[in-house]
């Protein structure tokens, strides 16, 4: 029996990556873990059945609202119930700060709907359930974009910063749900693994020497869901890059 049996938990975007360490952690700890992605069903349907404890994999795509609701649905389906829910799904693409035009509308509105937009639907939609809890929890996956004027694109800093912001008015209006949220740095995972100019440049400034595994950031969403007394709250986890640039 672990700590959190008996649990259940969603983690959105967790076909790979930072999702997927935090579902096999928790997991690991003795919930249940609902695995979810937009595209990659294969790798998600995969992680979902090789998790510590009984697991499910739900397809949504968390920027269409009628599929966001469909996840938390088909959770209380499965599994009667929700206690945690880690919001990791999010979107990006590379564009340089100075350059206006390379920022399409298209680019800065499927980055809003995406991570901000989808985040905030499926926040709500899971809010009911979420009450029912013992010690209902939602974990926000943000960026030191967030707090910092860095990151892939300015719209994807924008987001992360209204991520933040969203994190902590949820955590002073929805109590005792608790709301947080982890900020990491550049992260080494598929979705990084062709940046290597950044992991280089973040290697040589940080004082840690390294970007972030994504067993760092899985281990902080862990701090804060075994912590009943924490809400409101942005952990950096950055390797102390962001106290030198």
């Amino acid at each position: 029996m672990g700590e959190l049996s008996g649990k259940v938990a969603i983690v959105t975007g967790s076909s790979s990556g930072i999702g997927e360490s935090t579902a096999r952690r928790l997991a690991d700890l003795g919930a249940h873990v609902v695995v979810n992605s937009s595209t990659s069903v294969e790798a998600g349907k995969n992680v979902a059945v090789s998790l510590a404890t009984k697991g499910a994999y739900v397809q949504a795509d968390i920027s269409d609202q009628a599929q966001g609701k469909k996840l938390i649905d088909e959770t209380i389906d499965i599994f009667g119930r929700l206690d945690i829910l880690v919001n990791n799904a999010g979107w990006t693409t590379l564009v340089p700060h100075g350059d206006l035009d390379g920022l399409t509308d298209e680019i800065f509105d499927k980055t809003f709907k995406v991570n901000v937009y989808g985040t905030w639907w499926l926040t709500k939609s899971a809010i009911p359930h979420l009450k029912q809890s013992d010690d209902g929890n939602v974990v926000n996956i943000t960026s030191i974009a967030g707090v910092r004027p860095v990151g892939s694109s300015m719209a994807y800093a924008m987001t992360k910063a209204a991520l933040n912001h969203m994190t902590v008015l949820m955590a002073k209006s929805f109590g005792p749900i608790r709301f947080n949220a982890v900020a990491p740095g550049l992260v080494q995972t598929p979705w990084t693994q062709d940046w290597g100019v950044m992991h280089d440049f973040v290697s040589k400034a940080s004082p840690l020497k390294r970007s972030a595994y994504a067993s760092d950031c899985s281990e902080a969403v862990l701090g804060i869901v075994r912590n009943p007394h924490m809400t409101g709250q942005v952990l950096v986890i950055d390797g102390g890059f962001t106290l030198v640039s």
